[in-house]
């Protein structure tokens, strides 16, 4: 072992069934000879410990702290290995503190070995090193989920190093994702990635499963008219306010009460409500930003205690649908302008800010926010989002913001 200022250092793996005191045992023994502990972590995968504990130790000591442990772990029914530390391959270690960090994410129905695989050789090939990797997800059940929710599965890796060509990091991590189903954000791991408040919705097809305007059109018999204008629009093809003016002009004559009746059968996004739920109790500050109708952002805004909510409001005179609108239309760069002013409101940095949102008019608000998510969305909006879910339901955003689901339930 390396001896520098008769000290040695020594690293401790213990392995076996987990015991209540174990971790505290050992502690102790290593407390009782006054040697330093430079490091340790602890994981619990079904009731099989994996503890490592690196300390420092005099010469003399070193010999009984070894001795000690090995007995109480004998006693304890766990195995331990001891092996020495060389100082220049501890000072390596210790370098690499400074590098820079990341969160990998992985989101998908079940979470398998071959991606794994996949994505610790992309990160290998960076020279990306990973320090821990954690489930955010309940413990998968062997049989399908039989209720309403659907069963979901994420895995977060801490990485640290600096990518050696981040940009086909990326590249590479789109095309997993494209190929094998699933979900992989990389994010920084900074003083914001921890520390976001404020998360702005699109609202149609992203926190409600349908466009709005497309079901006002159905309504009023322009139904095949209008889904066409929309679909050309949110892939980006034609401009957004043109295209939402040619849309509302077809619901000229539509009657008021027509809003309530779908307002009140809106299809709710798979997770949306358990997402709302949470990011309030957590105490994030929550807006809609949308394209869509202020009639219906604001029934969800009662239904789920949003705070904010900006969208385009129907001109409407003697209870009909004029086929006007009122104010300034909420196009993707409206959208961008108002996360910006309430991020100022809410005095928080940009990094702070979460957007999610499915189509092209999102674009400038998810490329501005420190977290944008592009929900279920079009390919191009996908290709130019910083991120995006597509393998499960919004609840997704929970876990890319680290949120595990024992903590969750804890906070019920």
């Amino acid at each position: 072992m390396e001896i520098f200022d008769d000290q040695e250092i020594i690293m401790a793996s213990i392995t076996g069934e987990d015991k209540p005191g174990l971790t505290s045992s050992l502690a102790a023994i290593i407390a009782k000879y006054g040697a330093q502990i430079l490091d340790i972590g602890q994981a619990d995968i079904h009731k099989s410990l994996s503890l490592g504990i690196m300390f420092k130790a005099s010469h003399k000591d070193s010999g009984n702290i070894l001795k000690e442990m090995l007995f109480k772990s004998c006693e304890l029914g766990v195995q331990v290995r001891f092996s020495p530390i060389q100082e220049d391959e501890y000072n390596r270690w210790v370098s690499m503190q400074g590098k820079n960090r990341y969160i990998v994410t992985l989101l998908g129905r079940h979470i398998s070995a071959d991606l794994i695989s996949a994505v610790a050789k992309v990160l290998a090939d960076q020279n990306l090193n990973i320090d821990s990797i954690t489930r955010l997800t309940g413990r998968v059940p062997l049989t399908e989920s039989t209720g309403d929710e659907k069963t979901k599965a994420c895995v977060e890796m801490s990485v640290r190093g600096t990518p050696k060509d981040r940009p086909f990091l990326h590249g590479e991590f789109m095309r997993l994702s494209q190929e094998m189903g699933y979900d992989i954000s990389f994010q920084e791991d900074n003083i914001y990635s921890r520390n976001r408040r404020l998360i702005c919705f699109d609202m149609d097809s992203t926190l409600i499963q349908t466009e709005v305007i497309d079901e006002l059109a159905m309504r009023a018999g322009v139904g095949d008219q209008v889904k066409a204008i929309t679909e050309s629009a949110m892939r980006g093809e034609i401009d957004f306010c043109e295209s939402f003016k040619r849309r509302v002009s077809l619901l000229k004559g539509l009657d008021e009460s027509v809003m309530k009746e779908i307002a009140e059968s809106l299809p709710i996004t798979e997770g949306a409500a358990r997402t709302l739920k949470i990011l309030k109790q957590y105490g994030y500050k929550i807006a809609i930003l949308s394209g869509g109708f202020t009639y219906f952002g604001n029934y969800l805004k009662q239904k789920f205690g949003i705070d904010f909510v900006y969208a385009n409001e129907l001109e409407i005179v003697d209870g009909k649908l004029t086929g006007n609108y009122v104010g300034d239309i909420v196009d993707g760069k409206r959208k961008a302008e108002l996360l910006r002013l309430i991020a100022q409101i809410e005095n928080l940095n940009l990094q702070q800010v979460i957007a999610v949102g499915d189509g092209a008019n999102d674009l400038p608000m998810l490329n501005i926010a420190g977290l944008g998510i592009a929900y279920h969305a079009k390919p191009k909006v996908k290709e130019n989002a910083k991120q995006s879910i597509s393998s499960i339901g919004i609840d997704g955003v929970l876990y890319m913001l680290g949120f595990k689901d024992s903590y969750i339930e804890e906070k019920r």
